[in-house]
């Protein structure tokens, strides 16, 4: 059986880079601590980087498409530099409610929507079943569940209130990287009949961190 072509999927917002409400400009960027060594474990895995975020900004009217797109040609550019590459961004500009002009409509890109996820397991060919997101909001959950990937990530922070849905709540990168590794050492057989073991690679004495919402 060949090797099964798997994503980790990330929120920008809140994962990436920390939320300061509307980033559109370069020294506005604040890197989330553990981003790089995340993405350089996931890489070495057999991750596929992918970006998926919704930019109510460019819904709103604050910033445009070219300059998200400037702004994330830039951040690409500092993942290289940190010796890891970002293989595909998916953004969503669309917003129902607060959306101007031709952005005002529901779109299934939004999350939680799926439609992001989907056109990564399409045109990267990503197996959705044995992916992973990481995200801070309970709208990465949702999306995650309903696309049916393998496990969703909540960064803790953003979210005043639990989730609904299945996900781990972490509070570092680090955490996500580790589950990472022990998922990848562990056999098809163990993965098969429970992830007890995996999950517990969360599990540090006097947190809850890694506890199913």
């Amino acid at each position: 059986m060949g090797l099964r072509r798997k994503a980790l999927f990330l929120d920008r917002d809140g994962v990436i880079n920390h939320e300061v409400g509307y980033l559109h400009a370069t020294e506005d960027v604040r890197w989330v601590e553990g981003i790089f060594e995340l993405c350089r474990a996931a890489v070495g895995l057999g991750y596929q980087l992918v970006v998926v975020t919704n930019q109510a900004g460019i819904a709103r009217g604050m910033y445009t498409e070219a300059q998200f797109e400037k702004l994330m040609a830039w951040m690409r550019e500092e993942f290289v530099k940190q010796g890891v590459g970002l293989d595909a961004v998916y953004f969503c500009p669309f917003h129902p409610e607060h959306g101007v002009g031709k952005y005002k409509r529901e779109h299934d890109d939004r999350k939680p929507g799926t439609g992001m996820l989907r056109r990564a397991a399409r045109e990267l060919r990503v197996e959705l079943g044995a992916s992973v997101m990481v995200g801070d909001r309970c709208t990465d959950v949702a999306a995650a569940n309903a696309a049916g990937l393998r496990r969703a990530f909540l960064l803790a922070g953003t979210e005043t209130e639990g989730c609904k849905g299945e996900y781990a709540t972490v509070t570092t990168l680090h955490q996500v990287q580790e589950w990472l590794v022990v998922a990848a050492a562990a056999s098809a057989d163990e993965v098969a009949t429970g992830e007890a073991d995996v999950d517990g690679a969360l599990e540090s004495p006097g947190d809850s961190s890694g506890e199913l919402g």
